[in-house]
């Protein structure tokens, strides 16, 4: 059975005194493949150290992270597209409209999300969207921008049933994690009225840890639990679940 975690901090401070056990423990559990968002320039390195690492089982996105859209984003926006310029990535990610820490910066949120999946319809790649608190926004951005050349995940997807299916209408895979397992998480609630075609699995580690870890460090072996937990949801097999999941991530991320 093989499974792909879609969105992990695998550079996380988090795992600095286990990572290489972290990753075997994935391994294990038979997660194959590792994307890994970016979130800004102050990281890239150890990204790269890490694919480096894990030539066959991590895969890099390239983006600024809406949260780390501070005074230098037009150098930080610089620097993706630099990056993009020079290699291959997967993805542009994670981007999109974060309202929940800081609302003083969503003008500049918004026009680095615009011009984040520009540079993703450029280079013919899928964007892996972050929002918090900012669905309006984050479609409001989308919308201007829907064409055949945008696709991609909406990564730790915490919407309604209506916001799934305008994420689809997006041309969005829907990215579900943790979340799925938590008591007051909703997604549970309708998730089995959405087609497995649009499902990816992903942890968000170290964040957002699925039952019975919530609260403690996330990791990417725990994407077992989330495709445990969509099993039960949707009345399959985890080996369904696996496949079905495993194959939208390689169509979307082109593997």
């Amino acid at each position: 059975m093989i499974l792909i975690d879609t969105h992990s901090h695998i550079y996380s401070e988090e795992f600095d005194q286990d990572r290489s056990e972290m990753m075997q423990r994935a391994f294990d559990a038979g997660i194959q493949r590792i994307f890994v968002p970016s979130i800004d320039s102050g990281y890239t390195q150890k990204m790269y150290d890490l694919e480096k690492q894990y030539p066959e089982n991590v895969f890099l996105m390239m983006g600024l992270h809406p949260t780390y859209v501070k005074e230098n984003y037009e150098e930080e926006l610089a620097f993706v597209e630099s990056e993009l310029s020079k290699r291959k990535f997967y993805a542009v990610g994670e981007i999109g409209i974060d309202l929940f820490w800081d609302k003083t910066r969503l003008e500049e949120q918004k026009i680095a999300f615009k011009r984040q999946i520009q540079l993703a319809k450029k280079y013919s790649l899928p964007i892996n969207i972050h929002c918090r608190d900012a669905f309006d926004e984050v479609f409001e951005v989308l919308e201007s921008e829907k064409d055949e050349k945008l696709f991609g995940i909406f990564h730790c997807f915490t919407g309604d049933y209506e916001q799934a299916q305008q994420a689809i209408s997006c041309n969005m895979k829907l990215g579900i994690g943790g979340v799925a397992t938590f008591k007051n998480g909703k997604i549970d609630q309708f998730l089995n009225q959405i087609d497995l075609k649009h499902i990816v699995l992903e942890t968000d580690s170290p964040y957002l840890a699925p039952v019975p870890f919530r609260g403690k460090r996330n990791e990417s072996s725990y994407t077992k639990l989330v495709a445990e937990k969509l099993a039960l949801i949707y009345g399959v097999s985890i080996e369904e679940i696996a496949k079905i999941t495993t194959e939208n991530a390689k169509e979307v991320f082109g593997i």
